[in-house]
């Protein structure tokens, strides 16, 4: 049996997964908290011990303790894997069926295609000038005074969405400026930004040839606006792909997921070769 845990730090939020790993794949804790405007290693902090004890356990009962994202830096940890990897791995571990993952974060959105041990085959990702990210959206919710929990039902409800055109934020900043003084309607903005994130999320898609279960993670995974506007340009503008999205419960801890689950693999191959050596060396 091992435990493993891993620290997923992004621009905008830090996730933590503590998981007991033996003939079962346990997770014993979840916990996340927004950055906003704290010193990251602060919240890195806070998060890892309420992660911990949620879980029950202590640091050095720990056997790996993996990071990744931004998470490179953190002194406690034992070893660091890359986003796109972590990302698929957690994907595969919430959903068995997944073969894509569509990684939607506040700085770029990935898509990656995976097999069905989550190695990855192929993967594309937006630019950080882009409009269709996290942040973006984070941002305009704030000019337009509605919280970010309440965008995707208002997105729902649009019945006349507003496409902002520009892949440049600072410019769809100003588009949605100019919306807000013609009168647009809020949910009709959002649902606008929702669709242009939207095309361009199924043009990764295409790109990395994805192929069966899609699934969210990150930060934007739970927004329910955002998941009818994918189906909606994938259904119409990217005919040759069979894909299924699925949005699952904990998306935004796919990255911490899968960091623990490979620092628990990792932690195995590695006991498996010194107990190997150790034996060779008795010989």
């Amino acid at each position: 049996m091992t435990l493993s845990a891993g620290i997923d730090v992004g621009t905008g939020a830090v996730k933590v997964a503590v998981f007991k790993v033996g003939d079962e794949e346990q997770c014993l804790s979840l916990r996340s908290d927004r950055i906003r405007r704290r010193e990251t290693a602060t919240v890195v902090k806070e998060t890892w011990d309420l992660a911990l004890k949620a879980a029950g356990v202590a640091q050095d009962d720990l056997d790996y303790i993996a990071t990744t994202g931004e998470g490179e830096s953190i002194p406690w940890a034992t070893g660091h894997f890359y986003g796109m990897t972590t990302h698929g791995r957690g994907a595969l571990y919430l959903d068995p069926d997944a073969r894509a993952v569509l990684d939607i974060g506040s700085l770029h959105a990935r898509a990656i295609r995976i097999d069905e041990r989550a190695k990855v085959m192929q993967y594309r990702m937006t630019s950080q000038c882009a409009s269709g990210t996290g942040q973006f959206l984070e941002n305009i919710a704030r000019y337009l005074g509605v919280t970010v929990a309440d965008v995707g039902q208002l997105s729902l409800s649009s019945q006349e969405p507003e496409m902002v055109s520009s892949i440049c934020a600072v410019l769809a900043e100003t588009d949605v400026i100019n919306m807000v003084s013609r009168g647009i309607k809020t949910e009709d903005i959002l649902k606008g930004i929702h669709q242009s994130m939207a095309l361009r999320f199924a043009k990764l898609l295409r790109a990395v040839g994805a192929d069966g279960v899609v699934v969210l993670t990150g930060g934007m995974s739970g927004d329910v606006g955002m998941l009818a506007c994918l189906q909606d340009a994938l259904a119409k503008k990217a005919k040759r792909l069979q894909v299924e999205v699925r949005q699952p419960e904990n998306g935004i801890h796919a990255g911490a997921m899968g960091a623990a689950l490979w620092g628990a693999y990792r932690h195995e191959v590695l006991k498996r070769r010194k107990l190997a050596n150790e034996q060779r060396v008795g010989a």
